[in-house]
Parts: C-alpha cells; sequence; structure tokens
C-alpha cells in the first residue's frame, strides 16, 4: 500500500514539473517574440543635412519598414539580372542557330543539285515513255502524263532558289508525277506478256544454246559441198566446230516427227509450232526428245553431229510455213553477224 502511495506522489511531482516546464517555454516564446515585435518596431530617424542652408530634412523609420525595403531592393535588382542572363542565353540560341543554318547551306546546295538532276532524269524519262505509248497507240495525255498532270515549268525552272520548302514541294511533285506512271506501265507489262506469249510460238530465237556458233551456209542458191553444183539450199548451216553442242527449240510446239535419212538430214528432228510454223533440225548426233513430246522455246532438243550427208559437224535448220520454205535469218533475233 504504501509503494502505491509512493507512486501516485512520484506521478503528481512529473505532473506538476511538465506543467511548470511548458509554462516556463512559453513564458520564454512570448518573451522572444516580444523582443523581436519591440525591435521591429524601434523607430529611427535619418537626418539629410543639405550643404546649403536650407532647412534638414527628417524621414522616421522602423526597422520592419527597413527591412521590407531591402527585400524589395533585393528582388528588383534579382530580377533584373535574371531577365538579363535569360535575353542574352536567348541571343546565344539565336546565334547557335544561325550558324547552324549557315552549316547546313552547303548540304542545301547539294540537295538542290540532287534534286535537279532527278528531275532532268525523270523529263528523260517521261519523253521514252511517251513515246512507247504513242507506239502501242495510246495517247499520253489519256493516261495522266499530260502537263495538268505534272507542272513542268515549276518542277524544272530551279534558277537559283535557296528556299528549302521549294525543294520540298519539287521532290513531291516527282513522287506525285511517278504515281501516276505507274498504270501505264503496268499496261506496257501486260502488252509486253501478250506478245512474249506469241512470240514464243514463233521460231525467233538462235537454235543453238548460248547464241554460240556461226553461219556456214546461208538459205538459198548455194554450191553443193560434194559436187561444186549449185542446187537449192533450204535451210541455213551453223557450225561450232565440234559434236555435241545442244540444240533448243526455236518456239513452243510439239515434235511432229524424228527421223534419220543416211543420205541426206541424217538424225533429224520436226517441230510443228502454232501460227502453221515448222521447223527442222538436221545431221544430229543423238536426241533429246520423243515423238508427240510437246516443247517449249529454248529446251534442248538434241546436239550437233555430223550425221548423214556432211562434211563436219554443224545444224542444218529450216523454218517452213505451212508447205512453204522460207529463210530462217528473217526469224533470228539472236545470232551473231554474218559475214557473207
Amino acid at each position: 500500500m504504501a509503494q502505491i502511495h509512493y507512486y501516485k506522489r512520484f506521478e503528481n511531482m512529473l505532473v506538476q514539473k511538465t506543467k511548470n516546464g511548458v509554462a516556463w517555454v512559453a513564458s520564454k516564446t512570448a518573451g522572444f517574440f516580444k523582443a523581436i515585435f519591440r525591435f521591429l518596431s524601434r523607430r529611427y530617424t535619418i537626418v539629410l543635412v543639405p550643404h546649403s542652408e536650407n532647412r534638414v530634412h527628417n524621414f522616421h523609420i522602423t526597422v520592419i519598414a527597413m527591412a521590407i525595403s531591402v527585400l524589395v531592393i533585393i528582388v528588383t535588382a534579382g530580377g533584373f539580372f535574371w531577365y538579363s542572363a535569360l535575353s542574352g542565353a536567348k541571343k546565344g540560341a539565336g546565334s547557335i542557330t544561325e550558324s547552324g543554318f549557315g552549316d547546313a547551306q552547303p548540304g542545301l546546295e547539294q540537295l538542290k543539285v540532287e534534286v535537279t538532276q532527278l528531275s532532268r532524269a525523270a523529263r528523260s524519262f517521261e519523253a521514252v515513255l511517251s513515246g512507247t505509248l504513242l507506239t502501242m497507240g495510246r495517247d499520253p495525255q489519256t493516261t495522266g502524263l499530260g502537263a495538268a498532270a505534272w507542272d513542268r515549268p515549276s518542277f524544272f525552272d530551279m534558277q537559283g532558289s535557296d528556299d528549302i520548302l521549294k525543294e520540298v514541294d519539287n521532290i513531291r511533285q516527282l513522287s506525285a508525277y511517278l504515281s501516276s506512271v505507274v498504270d501505264p506501265i503496268k499496261e506496257i507489262g501486260t502488252v509486253l506478256d501478250s506478245q512474249s506469249a506469241i512470240l514464243s510460238g514463233i521460231p525467233s530465237i538462235w537454235p543453238i544454246r548460248g547464241g554460240i556458233g556461226h553461219f556456214t551456209t546461208f538459205f538459198g542458191i548455194n554450191p553443193d559441198p560434194f559436187t561444186g553444183a549449185s542446187h537449192m539450199h533450204t535451210g541455213i548451216d551453223i557450225s561450232t566446230y565440234r559434236s555435241g553442242d545442244p540444240i533448243v527449240a526455236t518456239a513452243d510446239g510439239q515434235v511432229a516427227y524424228i527421223g534419220y535419212e543416211p543420205s541426206g538430214f541424217g538424225n533429224y528432228i520436226i517441230i510443228r509450232h502454232q501460227h502453221g510454223f515448222y521447223t527442222r533440225y538436221a545431221h544430229l548426233l543423238s536426241f533429246r526428245v520423243e515423238t508427240g513430246q510437246q516443247v517449249s522455246q529454248g529446251e534442248t532438243i538434241g546436239y550437233i553431229g555430223s550425221t548423214g550427208r556432211s562434211t563436219g559437224p554443224h545444224l542444218h535448220y529450216e523454218v517452213h510455213i505451212g508447205s512453204d520454205v522460207v529463210d530462217p535469218y528473217k526469224y533470228l533475233n539472236i545470232r551473231p553477224k554474218p559475214v557473207r
């Protein structure tokens, strides 16, 4: 029981000391702020004494008014220096921009040169394309290639302008022009595809793979190599000076006949093509096809030999239209220049 009374007294004493401490701190704090207030409220007199006999000027000012005046002066001066520094930074950035623009001038000049060259190439291309369309019987104006689709004067007359916007506009016009020629070029491709399909059925390529060989005898009246007498040579003779070089079909078709004549053509092949064409390949060493087989233009059908009535390895090549034999030379588009 005595111990409980002891703790109770200790608690009361602790509370009393805490109250006294808080009161002391509050008193000191209030005194501190009162002292500051008295200091700030203290009045000072500023006396201005002129050198002349004019009357003296007295100015009464408190400490707080002086502090506010000093703060205003500091803020004003700080704002002035900050504005000066900001203006200097902007001026420096402007100088850097002007310097960078000056450094970019050679690049802009090079861009102008490249655009000019590209424009000239586009004009040449347009001229060739228009000529091709005219050859095909198409009016370039109807394909979007007229002046309305491409403003040539503003596109090509770029004399001395350094304005990059003009160069960008020129490139934009060129892009529009290239877009406009897509359809005409597709049309040309379609025509070429159809013509290629037609030409593949006509004996029009060199009959020896790789375009090798040379003419030894032309179509028409020639001396017989054995008797020397004049006779009608119904084809052309092409020699590579050796046996075994591949012979190709000069057009799409079907193998109509494979035969052998010991005193004439030797081993030979006849191929039937479209449009009434037939071709004969004679004096072959061997065959690569069979009768009735479909062959494509450029496909190997046999090899050069010297079978039958022959003086050496060569290909005797004939072209027939129906029952008429014609000069194969007129249909070849891959051939060395003949020497007659």
